[in-house]
């Protein structure tokens, strides 16, 4: 950041030159969109369609101190208070994890296999909420639940639940301790799954994220072993389980999933063409 990083009193006050000015200081132009459309309580397109439109002095101190936090690292989602997910606005805050594009694939998974038909579906370390009513969203005739063991992360999202009108239960739980046996067709989960001494844990957004929905033991494998073990409990004969993972840990996945007893085991691969979603149905007793 530079060392004299607030607008000049006079000349840049004019919505493109603000614009302008947040670039010159290091920011991306589409952060420096939407911090703008934020302070302005616009859309990204009225700027673009209003660029020699004014800020006021408040709106331009505004402006001047959401540069200055993101600049300094925190994320963008976190200034503005929002995330968008499967479509979805959905409120965020430092308790959780902020939803992103890579879990939509998982979202995608589910629908593509089951119908409108009626599931009883549980989503497992939820943090906003965002797997649950995304699925809420295409798939009303469900019975959806969503479970944290975070009493921030449960009543976030149940406040986006009620803000988008979508019928989800949320309640507090360590993963599948307060789920009854073979109570549920469909368990999802994007639980931690990165490794503590991972370099990138130190880069980037992550860094303004808790720590505990980030990291796992065991080389970041510890809570998907759990939730694997678990879901053989509270999983209908011929229910699924559908868990997110890191790019890397495919094949160790599988084989948790083939070693306690699932099958049609299989690992889908997320935008980037990489491995994130492995999935089985629990079958005790099949061959």
């Amino acid at each position: 950041m530079k060392e004299n990083n607030s607008m000049p009193e006079a000349g840049l006050k004019r919505v493109c030159e603000a614009l302008r000015w947040a670039q010159q200081q290091g920011l991306e132009a589409l952060d420096a969109d939407l911090l703008l459309a934020l302070v302005l309580g616009k859309s990204r397109t009225w700027l673009f369609t209003w660029p020699d439109r004014t800020l006021d002095k408040n709106q331009q101190h505004q402006f001047e101190d959401q540069v200055r936090r993101r600049l300094a690292g925190e994320p963008v989602a976190h200034i503005i208070g929002t995330r968008e997910f499967w479509s979805l606005p959905l409120k965020v805050n430092a308790s959780t994890l902020i939803p992103r594009p890579d879990t939509e694939t998982l979202v995608e998974a589910v629908l593509e296999r089951f119908d409108n038909s009626a599931l009883r579906v549980a989503d497992l370390g939820t943090g906003t909420g965002a797997i649950a009513l995304a699925l809420a969203s295409e798939r009303p005739g469900w019975d959806i639940s969503a479970f944290d063991v975070q009493p921030d992360a449960v009543k976030l999202a149940r406040e986006n639940a009620r803000l988008l009108g979508l019928p989800i239960a949320v309640s507090q739980s360590h993963w599948c301790d307060a789920l009854a046996d073979a109570s549920l067709d469909l368990l999802v989960s994007n639980p931690p799954y990165i490794a503590a001494d991972d370099e990138h844990l130190q880069q980037g957004d992550v860094r303004f994220e808790p720590r505990t929905a980030l990291v796992a033991d065991k080389g970041g494998l510890a809570d998907i072993h759990t939730l694997i073990e678990q879901g053989s409990r509270v999983l209908v004969p011929g229910g699924w389980l559908f868990l997110e993972h890191g790019w890397t840990q495919g094949e160790a996945v599988r084989a948790c999933f083939e070693r306690l007893g699932y099958h049609q085991v299989e690992t889908l691969q997320d935008l980037g063409q990489r491995d994130r979603i492995s999935l089985g149905q629990w079958s005790p007793g099949a061959s």
